[in-house]
């Protein structure tokens, strides 16, 4: 397995990625997908370019089989405060998601902001999402008893279907 940082002319491919992983029709989907409570793009190349330049020290790590392979799966890491980095997007092509390729990029991403310094790795996820949170929790992310609200004013995060959306915060110490 190869695990890299990606090109910025990689962006549109994890962009589609990320949003057939999340935004996906459920029926024809892997389990990650929130297309029952949100519709509309998680998010596209341009997002993705300024995000990574607003924060110079941001990065979106690739997942292949080979070098030059398909991409597999993907995964936001930024550092925040206090020697924590934020851990998000992570994705896992839908059609491979009995691979156990997310529990391989997780492990992937926590050994690599280790090695940047970081004492922790903090993420927030949809409060509603309780089977992606108990994955989360199999492999030692505890939730921190803060929440975040649902952007609901911010087309960028997708459309959604509910009004009782929040996130929640899962932390895990490295």
């Amino acid at each position: 397995m190869r695990f890299s940082p990606a090109d910025p002319s990689e962006l549109p491919v994890i962009a589609a990625l990320v949003n057939s992983a999340y935004r996906g029709e459920s029926s024809r989907q892997g389990w990650t997908t929130e297309a029952d409570y949100l519709g509309g793009q998680r998010t596209d190349a341009q997002t993705l370019a300024r995000d990574l330049a607003a924060d110079p020290q941001a990065v979106v790590m690739t997942l292949r089989d080979e070098p030059d392979g398909p991409l597999l799966g993907c995964v936001w890491l930024e550092p925040t405060e206090g020697g924590a980095w934020y851990l998000g997007m992570l994705t896992v092509r839908p059609d491979l998601q009995d691979r156990q390729l997310g529990r391989t990029m997780l492990a992937a991403a926590e050994a690599h902001v280790r090695e940047l310094g970081a004492l922790r790795v903090r993420m927030t996820v949809i409060q509603i999402r309780d089977t992606l949170i108990a994955w989360y929790e199999r492999r030692g992310y505890a939730r921190t008893g803060e929440t975040r609200p649902f952007p609901y004013a911010d087309a960028r995060f997708g459309r959604p279907a509910r009004d009782d959306l929040e996130f929640i915060v899962l932390e895990k110490a490295l």
